[in-house]
């Protein structure tokens, strides 16, 4: 009688409550179903008994958000609104992560795997199309061995690389690695991507200096380069992450560099001549000695101390194999330009190097390089190109102007030619090789995660893209896979095969080399178990 007396409202929220309450419930009780068969699938197809329920992180863990955010750069895809994982597994053992590809399938949960988190859209550790998903997050496997004797190291995919940096570093003062500048990079997925860095004028990539790896596929078997085959040992260097299997290891050739190298980094401003400097620097970049790398970052900075004005800031940041009086002989014959003196030129070991230019304060101690930390986490877009032909100085006005309309924008323009340009497009997936006289990174940061702040910045950057068009490679417009972008494609439903769709940025990463990776897929995961939203597709069951 006294529900009768109710207000239909009351009534109607009485009535929609336990409907509501046992959905919740359902949901809850899934995660909950879906962690419990996860572990216990774990344990059973592991080789190691020991407990691993400590290996798992749900979201009601307090562990749970700082370990997500822990390695992911990119804050955009850290919002409450982005999608979480079910759980994150922290596996112990290789046979951890064998079983974890195990379990996925058997259990019908979709996989993301993430190293170091650095993925520019987040696609290691957020999926946008697929839920319920789950993350793999490689942060206990980080062993770096280092074989002086054969002038090798085998690496764990969850190290960082400015880890393998240093181990190499402690074993030798003359040797090194050609991959990447920023320290925190995980070597899993940095690897895949093609790896660059201030030593692949003289030695290229990291891709082009590994010798064997081991990889997890879509069976849940360890395959080193020999059980794997020489076709997907080439996919696997510069194919992209998250689409062959999960590397576990990779064995790397470490190269010679001097016991003492040569560092400087000279400030150029609109008002000091910086669009003439930078125009003659795409002139002769590509032809420096091999020994010798000179990126440019570009930003806008004030004026003075004491006013709001701003204008361009270029820095010409370089790494040269020798001694200064070497290098000031090269630079006054190639780029005079730049009138570096022996007063700009700081000598120091390689691993030195290594913290100068990753910007550590002067006088950092290389041990800091075990903590694995990112230096740079923003809001941000990305976005990359591949010149062919210098920019003209009228371009470069124009871009200034573009520059000056943003908040902090940067771009990073990255040399090539010496050894970049003696290995053929095909040899690895990595297709951006001779020709090409500089990369281009574009960014542009923001400090809040506003919806209407990301709107803008982004406008903007797509707009700059829009802009630099007549400037860059063609027909594709070419784009680097690891500074991953969703605007130049995406796929956009649950286990989305089309290899036409595909081929909207798969070009642009690849190139040609872009129909052997589908056949390479197609060969070795013809189901699509390792997907993701920018990831190689197999070819249809109708196209095979």
């Amino acid at each position: 009688m006294l529900l009768s007396k109710s207000p239909p409202v009351v009534i109607l929220l009485l009535t929609l409550f336990p409907l509501i309450f046992l959905q919740t419930l359902s949901s809850s009780s899934s995660s909950s179903s879906n962690l419990d068969n996860f572990i216990k699938c774990i344990s059973t197809n592991s080789e190691f008994s020991t407990p691993i329920s400590a290996a798992f992180f749900t979201p009601n863990s307090p562990s749970f958000t700082p370990l997500l955010q822990s390695s992911a750069q990119n804050l955009r895809y850290l919002v409450p609104s982005a999608p979480k994982p079910e759980f994150i597994f922290t596996p112990l053992h290789d046979s951890h992560v064998q079983a974890s590809v195990i379990c996925s399938k058997q259990l019908g949960i979709h996989l993301r795997v993430r190293s170091g988190g650095h993925d520019y859209e987040g696609l290691s550790y957020v999926s946008e199309i697929e839920t319920p998903f789950v993350v793999v997050d490689l942060t206990n496997l980080r062993a770096v061995d280092v074989d002086m004797d054969n002038n090798t190291a085998w690496v764990q995919a969850g190290a960082t690389i400015g880890e393998v940096y240093y181990r190499i570093s402690q074993k030798s003062k003359v040797h090194g690695f050609p991959a990447g500048l920023c320290t925190s990079l995980g070597v899993g997925g940095h690897i895949t991507g093609g790896a660059y860095g201030s030593l692949m004028r003289k030695y290229g990539l990291g891709v082009d200096n590994v010798l064997d790896a081991k990889i997890v596929d879509v069976h849940g078997k360890v395959l080193d380069r020999e059980a794997m085959g020489e076709d997907l040992f080439w996919a696997i260097r510069g194919g992209g992450g998250g689409s062959f299997g999960i590397i576990l290891w990779w064995k790397i050739k470490l190269v010679p560099v001097p016991e003492t190298v040569t560092v400087f980094s000279v400030p150029k401003t609109l008002e000091q001549g910086a669009t003439k400097i930078l125009y003659k620097w795409q002139q002769v970049v590509d032809k420096l000695d091999d020994d010798l790398f000179i990126r440019v970052i570009t930003q806008p900075t004030s004026v003075s101390k004491n006013t709001t004005e701003r204008t361009i800031m270029t820095i010409y940041q370089a790494l040269f194999l020798g001694e200064p009086e070497r290098l000031l002989k090269i630079m006054e014959q190639s780029f005079p330009e730049l009138g570096l003196t022996h007063k700009d030129c700081i000598q120091m070991s390689w691993i030195e190097s290594v913290l100068y230019i990753a910007s550590f304060p002067t006088g950092t101690k290389p041990e800091v390089l075990l903590q694995g930390k990112s230096t740079f986490k923003n809001y941000f877009k990305a976005k990359s190109d591949f010149v062919k032909e210098p920019v003209p100085e009228s371009g470069l006005e124009g871009l200034w102007k573009r520059f000056l309309e943003e908040e902090t924008p940067l771009t990073i323009w990255t040399p090539y030619g010496g050894q970049m340009s003696r290995v053929s497009e095909s040899e690895t997936p990595f297709p951006h090789r001779n020709g090409t006289v500089f990369m281009i990174q574009w960014l542009s940061t923001w400090q809040n995660e506003e919806k209407e702040s990301t709107v803008k910045h982004i406008d903007w950057i797509r707009k700059l893209y829009v802009y630099m068009a007549p400037y860059v490679s063609k027909f594709p417009r070419e784009a680097y896979v690891n500074y991953r972008d969703l605007d130049i494609g995406i796929m956009n439903k649950k286990n989305q095969t089309s290899t036409s769709l595909a081929s909207s940025w798969g070009n642009r990463y690849f190139k040609d080399n872009f129909n052997r990776l589908v056949n390479v897929k197609t060969k070795f995961d013809p189901e699509n178990f390792f997907r993701h939203e920018q990831s190689i597709p197999p070819l249809s069951t109708s196209a095979r």
